[in-house]
């Protein structure tokens, strides 16, 4: 068989460039990043927790996060976007310092100047006004970067015609908004810039995108990976169906098409290619299973969150029906996968050397057949839960969840790691079906967390964010040393800065997977509000 042809241009930098900005500096410039990218992870967690009226402190309502929010986005977006693709990636121009600091300024005004702007609502100064009109350029300026230039061509052609409405053509013509008016509707007020859009980005969004960055930093999404092929991998165009599958479940927790494709497309690309797919029919077979992972609950895409603010309906309620057209659209997905490879005659990787067709069939049944039952007795059991001993059931089921946690790892403890495979090595073994199973159970903890939450306690999806992603933390802290210690390693504390490492780098990169689909928001009101 053919060698397969090493990609000339790595995917993950295509990622870089498309999802996080491409632009890695050093030194000083590296550290600001990280420390504004860590700390705006740091401030949402606070702000959609319990804890700021437990403690009384620093409390803000929901105008001054979104002012936040926009501030710190544009910040982000103008140090981790280059003004153009010849420009420095390696360091921040001086010009990009400048700009970031200022669209920071306009993007906060409402949350720096709350007090003095809500006595004179109408009545703009000359600051405001200055604040506003820049703010709007540097708005629409960072969404030519960070989005994309249509975006910010549609959303300059929006606010032309705000302004030259009495000039339109008479079907669309209406008597047009002043500049004191705009800039009241457009930077002052809640129902331009800062209107649902953003606001669903701050209170919602940003935490499960957080989530599920945080959950493929501990790695669940190489567990998803391995768990499909396990599965999946033997049978016809085994691969492919692997690569739906596994971006299937990669959908359950990450709401982004693009780190849901780079995640499983750089280990199911290759294979699928290698077994027979064209590369072009890899690529689309990816591409479609990535996207399909926005409409799979319980984290779906940003569209979901703006559904139910602007509908009016709960988010649990948009998962709850959102769940069977998502199962549909992989089955079908999965049958024309099968389709593809019974007409080109494509054959699965081989089986494990000492395994039968019937005893992978029979575990796999079983397999399936304890996952159902698993799902209706955390449903049920957790439901009665919840009826017996009402709100001090969060703390039994949080109890429940610690003592299943420390189980789990005890299981986790005496299976082999799971490696990352490489899909360019000569011989791609299957991973035993059993001991792959078993080795990242405890990567579903906090998926039952949320679902539970969500849908049983009935919280808002900020709160069941929070709370599951507060688990995670303490398993990203935590499974490293507890799996060693299992494991009979001496000085299991060691891993703790594995851990911390991992944390850390979760904070960061959720929060840069987040600049663009922040400033798509607030860019959305900014076109969206003109008359």
């Amino acid at each position: 068989m053919a060698e397969i042809e090493k990609p000339s241009l790595d995917v993950r930098e295509l990622v870089q460039q498309a999802d996080l900005g491409g632009r890695k500096p050093v030194g000083v410039a590296r550290f600001v990043l990280a420390s504004v990218c860590i700390g705006w992870s740091l401030l949402q967690l606070w702000y959609s927790s319990p804890l700021p009226f437990t403690f009384h402190a620093f409390i803000l309502n929901d105008t001054e996060m979104r002012a936040l929010h926009l501030g710190l986005a544009l910040f982000a977006g103008y140090l981790a976007y280059p003004f153009r693709k010849s420009s420095p990636r390696d360091r921040i121009p001086i010009q990009d310092w400048v700009f970031a600091a200022v669209a920071a300024f306009c993007g906060a005004y409402l949350f720096l100047f709350y007090r003095e702007l809500s006595t004179r609502p109408g009545q703009p100064t000359q600051l405001d006004f200055a604040t506003a009109i820049v703010g709007m350029v540097l708005l629409l300026e960072a969404t030519r970067r960070v989005v994309g230039p249509p975006l910010a061509i549609i959303a300059g052609l929006m606010l032309v015609y705000a302004f030259a409405g009495p000039w339109m053509p008479d079907v669309i013509q209406h008597k047009g908004v002043s500049l004191s008016k705009a800039v009241s509707h457009y930077w002052l007020t809640t129902e331009g810039v800062f209107g649902v859009a953003v606001g669903v980005s701050a209170s919602y969004i940003f935490l499960f995108v957080l989530f599920g960055s945080l959950l493929e930093k501990a790695g669940a999404g190489n567990y998803f990976i391995k768990v499909a092929f396990a599965f999946l991998g033997h049978m016809r165009g085994g691969p492919a169906k692997a690569a739906v599958v596994s971006s299937g479940m990669m959908g359950m927790i990450s709401g982004s098409s693009v780190a849901n494709v780079v995640t499983c497309g750089t280990f199911t690309i290759p294979l699928m290619k290698r077994v027979g797919y064209t590369a072009e029919k890899a690529g689309a077979i990816e591409t479609a299973a990535g996207v399909d992972g926005q409409i799979m609950p319980p984290v779906m895409g940003a569209a979901a969150f703006l559904m139910a603010e602007y509908v009016g309906v709960s988010y649990a309620e948009i998962c709850k029906n959102a769940a069977l057209p998502a199962v549909i659209s992989y089955i079908a997905l999965f049958y024309i996968v099968h389709l593809e490879a019974c007409k080109a005659g494509i054959k699965g990787l081989p089986p494990r050397a000492g395994t039968s067709p019937l005893g992978r069939l029979a575990g796999i049944v079983m397999t399936l057949a304890g996952l159902v039952v698993f799902a209706n007795v955390v449903y049920y059991g957790l439901g009665w839960i919840k009826d017996l001993f009402g709100d001090a059931a969060i703390w039994i089921v949080l109890g429940l969840l610690a003592g299943v946690y420390l189980a789990l790892l005890r299981i986790v403890a005496a299976e082999p790691d799971l490696v990352v495979d490489d899909p360019n090595a000569a011989v791609i073994e299957l991973p035993p079906l059993k001991e792959t199973l078993l080795a990242g159970l405890h990567y579903l903890l906090p998926v039952v967390l949320l679902i539970w939450v969500l849908m049983v306690e009935h919280l808002s999806p900020g709160l069941s964010a929070f709370y599951a992603t507060a688990l995670l933390i303490a398993i990203l802290l935590t499974q490293k040393p507890l799996i060693a210690m299992f494991g009979g390693e001496l000085a299991p504390l060691s891993r703790l800065s594995a851990g911390w490492h991992d944390l850390i780098d979760g904070l960061g990169s959720g929060e840069r997977h987040m600049i663009g689909c922040a400033i798509d928001n607030v860019d959305d009101g900014l076109g969206s509000c003109t008359v």
